[in-house]
């Protein structure tokens, strides 16, 4: 996925200089200050610090028909699930998450998750493992991990280059080969990042900011109102909405795909696929990294070289969580049983699973986690395919006298044009400088979304101070005339 392209002395540059001075619109031609393309947490955190920084002449473009981009739920089996981000993680430390801060005002209906007891929970393709066996093959994994975050300190001290999290396992010679091992590796790792180890930076996760800074638990939404709440109640803050609660703000414009943004000295215009032109002094764009790296939205004139590879280094990790549904139960429940692994001689196949009767009581849903080729993999066949993988593998855990599912539901986020994956990933050897410049503006378009986070890439929260910090860019330009944009050179 990543373009080949030549270097220029743009890309070598200290400070890159907005192109062009903020200047006025003929009123005529005006339709609003911003435009906003994406009405995901980023897009609509990035419109409320406009707001609140008197810039409330805005339209928000959204290409599907509601707010909250990849949070979100949907009806499964009688249930509100959550097809998108699923965990406030991040909770219980030293500084207090946002995200966190939003449920317990709104009250959201969230569950501890409590990894600790997977050791006893591992099964393996005929039947379950010994709890003191599974035991010493975690130890190990806990042992690399933490030989990983000593390598990690060592690299950023003395200013070496990055290495994946795979060459610091060769480092200590314990790369996973075994059906156990490779499971417990794709729970430290994939769970958290959707991409295996060989490609992971092991700088950039090893420590994690999100659990340094905000603490190390993590917390399951499974609330009725869904967990895009926190999306509304940022939202209600300055938009309008009647007294159903429904969006009737005339600034939010519902199923408008953007495919051109064009910039001049005097303002931006952009197009949307049913042929709608806006104008506008500036533009945020809050898309995912993955659809940047496509073709829906035509730049003109084209996004500069350095913009352009700053967009093609990151990666945007796909994580799949598939719902399914039975008549009665088959496995364990009560304390210490909500997460067990199953291990098979290809890693990542159908690795995590999580019961949820303590969310969702008398449901009889499970929920299997995959992730990256396994998630491309499974969007291309039928939901059948996938139903009859997943019974097979409950097969081999359970026995064969177990019912057949009521019902599946597997999300598609990679094959969807609005969003082509889940999250960002920051690759091996990214920097503070490519971050900046994916952040950078480009004239008066101006870039917002999680993978400009640089501490919180991939998380809910980490949407939401971006999209805050992308606006602070815009409103010093458009307020203040301080256009300029300054990118630490690689190295500080």
């Amino acid at each position: 996925m990543k373009r080949a392209m030549a270097f220029t002395t743009m890309l070598m540059m200290v400070v890159f200089v907005l192109l062009l001075a903020p200047s006025t619109l003929l009123a005529a031609d005006v339709t609003a200050s911003v435009i906003v393309v994406g009405a995901g947490m980023s897009g609509i955190s990035a419109a409320k610090t406009l707001s609140d920084a008197g810039i409330k002449d805005i339209v928000i473009l959204e290409a599907t028909d509601r707010i909250g981009g990849r949070i979100r739920e949907q009806e499964f089996g009688g249930l509100n699930v959550e097809i998108g981000a699923n965990w406030v993680e991040g909770v219980n430390g030293n500084e207090l998450n946002p995200i966190w801060d939003m449920a317990n005002k709104l009250k959201l209906k969230v569950f501890f998750s409590d990894y600790d007891n997977l050791y006893a929970n591992t099964y393996k393709q005929a039947g379950k493992y010994e709890s003191s066996f599974a035991q010493s093959a975690f130890d190990k994994a806990d042992d690399s991990e933490k030989f990983g975050e000593s390598v990690s300190k060592k690299l950023t001290a003395t200013r070496q280059e990055d290495i994946s999290i795979l060459v610091s396992q060769r480092l200590k010679n314990q790369v996973p080969t075994t059906p156990i091992d490779m499971a417990i590796d794709y729970y430290k790792y994939d769970y958290e990042f959707a991409e295996p180890p060989r490609v992971t930076s092991l700088i950039n996760t090893q420590p994690l900011s999100t659990f340094a800074n905000f603490g190390e638990d993590l917390y399951f939404v499974a609330d009725p109102r869904g967990y895009s709440s926190v999306v509304y109640h940022v939202a209600r803050q300055f938009l309008t909405f009647d007294k159903s609660g429904k969006l009737t703000d005339p600034r939010v414009k519902f199923n408008k795909i953007v495919t051109e943004i064009k910039q001049s000295p005097s303002g931006v215009i952009v197009k949307t696929e049913d042929g709608t032109v806006y104008r506008a002094k500036y533009v945020m764009v809050s898309v995912s990294v993955g659809v940047l790296q496509t073709k829906l939205i035509d730049f003109v004139p084209d996004l500069p070289p350095w913009k352009i590879l700053a967009v093609y280094q990151f990666d945007m990790a796909v994580y799949t969580k598939i719902f399914i549904k039975f008549p009665h139960k088959f496995w364990p429940t009560g304390n210490g049983t909500e997460f067990f692994l199953y291990a098979h001689d290809k890693r990542g196949y159908y690795t995590i699973w999580q019961q949820l009767e303590a969310q969702y009581p008398g449901a009889n849903a499970l929920l299997v986690t995959v992730t990256d080729d396994e998630s491309r993999r499974i969007e291309q066949q039928s939901d059948e395919e996938t139903k009859a993988e997943v019974m097979e593998v409950l097969r081999d855990m359970f026995g064969k006298n177990i019912p057949e599912p009521t019902d599946i539901l597997v999300p598609k986020w990679w094959s969807n044009r609005f969003f082509k994956g889940t999250f960002s990933n920051w690759p091996i050897g990214v920097t503070r400088f490519e971050y900046d410049q994916i952040r950078a503006p480009v004239g008066r378009i101006y870039f917002t979304g999680e993978h400009t986070s640089e501490h919180y890439n991939g998380y809910v929260h980490g949407a939401y101070l971006a999209g805050i910090d992308s606006a602070k860019i815009l409103i010093r330009c458009a307020k203040y005339g301080q256009c300029r944009y300054d990118i630490k050179p690689k190295g500080t």
